[in-house]
């Protein structure tokens, strides 16, 4: 069983948020496999889907972006998934918006919800899918940044970006990690 994960902030306030395009991905993954997330156990609201012979769990921990850690370590040690089978699908500050790259490993690069996650897994090897949002261009506050919404064009962009994204995790539940890796991360 695989552990699939976007990280964000649950409630309206959140919605469509740059902080939040994991929990994006997720709903969208969860559109595709006509699964919604009704699940609500382990900090965290998920689904559970099927790909050929691969099941997976999609999640999106409630807890808050600090301390996602905390659902996904209870999901994976409840059902016995191993740190390999495990990605973590979170916004990027150091990525131009719209990029993607995958990572098997890595430090937390001073996103609270990697640090959490890193601190409950304890280990950095775990796979992950960054999505940029780039830099704010103005000088302000990065957590106002990150919790304000996609500009309009933005938003067009970010919708390919979700549908990539999840592609992605889709050919993870079909082939190895490093392979899908090698293949999403060669972007114009």
């Amino acid at each position: 069983m695989k552990l699939i994960v976007g990280l964000g902030n649950p409630g309206a306030k959140y919605a469509g948020t740059r902080h939040n395009i994991g929990f994006d991905v997720i709903e969208e993954l969860a559109e595709r496999f006509g699964s919604p997330l009704t699940e609500a156990k382990h900090k965290g609201v998920y689904t559970t889907v099927r790909k050929g012979t691969e099941k997976a769990i999609l999640l999106k921990p409630l807890t808050y972006m600090n301390l996602s850690g905390e659902s996904i370590g209870e999901v994976m040690r409840y059902y016995n998934i191993e740190v390999e089978d495990v990605v973590v699908i979170y916004d990027d500050l150091d990525l131009p918006v719209g990029r993607i790259r995958l990572r098997q490993k890595g430090s937390a690069g001073g996103h609270n919800g990697i640090k959490s996650t890193i601190a409950h897994l304890g280990t950095q090897n775990f796979n992950r899918i960054r999505i940029g949002i780039d830099r704010p261009n103005v000088p302000m506050n990065i957590a106002d940044y990150v919790l304000g919404k996609f500009t309009i064009d933005e938003q067009k962009n970010m919708k390919e970006v979700i549908s990539k994204s999840a592609d992605a995790v889709e050919a993870w539940l079909e082939r190895p990690f490093l392979e899908v890796m090698n293949e999403y991360n060669i972007q114009p």
